[in-house]
């Protein structure tokens, strides 16, 4: 399912040029240049990385305390003209529980100033790409924590936007939700738009794009192709953590394969699986979940694990 993120334009969506940010004595970013081109690519680094600063000032949202940012040849802070032309996920939830999903979308769509119809038709085929319809008319008080994710992707998109900003957007999805997004991004992605997606999750980056960042501290550690970095990810084991109905059952199930090191059970729910091979991995235990019949609420990498890794990264950017 992977995109062919190498085609587009030959001069980069987004341009930054040695950017850095601050709030007070803290860092947010610091010297980062980098090139965007379209296509998708990938923001990865744990919390605390400056992923989110980054995207705000790409978006506009933050003035950088020193260097410059364009977005399709465009300066970014203070230009209202880029509001048609981006559109932003954030990680936080600021939905309006009152609202429907429909009026939602439609409300904000309306303040583009394009027409009450062009709003209203935009809303529903957006709230359609994510397969929201059927829920447009309920009130967002009601939605899930998944359905409340697609509807804040549904208003990142609604209007076209050339260029999308995600952070963490398949947080609170399920497996099957969550492959659903990304075959909706590879699509976007494929009609020569630009996408910059965050995530702590190397796995769910590397189903959408071989182009990534990687960023620790406020500084990018790592730019390019997937295959360029993954070498030096495969000495540390990758931590899984899963939320399931029968966890000791699952972790004795895995246990049996090659290349899972270790398996710990957190409580009746929750377990943590080690593997160096993390493809191998997620193709066995999706297999597993199919044919066992398990109840999985969560799979995700465990974040001191993520930590890990940009440590030895960040260690090696300054030897």
């Amino acid at each position: 399912m992977k995109t062919d993120d190498g085609a587009g334009r030959e001069e980069p969506t987004i341009r930054l040029r040695n950017v850095a940010r601050w709030y007070g004595e803290v860092l947010g970013v610091n010297k980062v240049t980098v090139d965007v081109y379209a296509g998708i690519t990938g923001l990865l680094g744990p919390n605390g990385s400056g992923k989110t600063t980054l995207m705000n000032v790409v978006c506009g949202l933050l003035r950088p305390g020193g260097g410059s940012v364009s977005v399709l040849g465009y300066p970014v802070w203070n230009n209202p003209r880029l509001r048609r032309l981006v559109g932003y996920c954030p990680q936080a939830d600021q939905l309006l529980d009152n609202f429907t999903g429909r009026a939602f979308l439609q409300g904000f769509l309306n303040l583009h100033g394009r027409g009450v119809s062009w709003a209203r038709r935009c809303a529903m085929a957006a709230l359609e790409r994510v397969g929201l319809e059927q829920a447009a008319r309920q009130s967002i008080a009601t939605y899930s924590k998944g359905m409340r994710q697609r509807l804040k992707v549904a208003l990142a998109l609604a209007h076209e936007p050339e260029v999308l900003v995600l952070d963490e957007p398949f947080n609170g999805l399920d497996p099957i939700a969550r492959r659903e997004m990304m075959r909706l991004f590879i699509d976007y992605a494929r009609q020569g738009r630009t996408l910059l997606i965050a995530s702590h999750i190397l796995h769910e980056v590397e189903q959408l794009t071989h182009q990534i960042l990687m960023m620790s501290n406020g500084y990018v550690l790592a730019e390019g192709q997937v295959e360029q970095v993954r070498g030096l990810l495969r000495r540390h084991p990758f931590q899984v953590y899963l939320r399931c109905d029968r966890p000791r059952e699952l972790a004795a199930l895995m246990l049996g394969r090659d290349g899972v090191l270790r398996a710990e059970i957190e409580d009746d729910r929750a377990l943590t699986l080690w593997t160096r091979d993390p493809d191998d991995f997620y193709l066995r235990l999706n297999r597993a979940i199919v044919e066992q019949g398990f109840e999985v609420d969560l799979v995700t990498l465990a974040d001191e694990n993520v930590h890990s890794i940009y440590r030895y990264l960040s260690g090696r950017e300054h030897h």
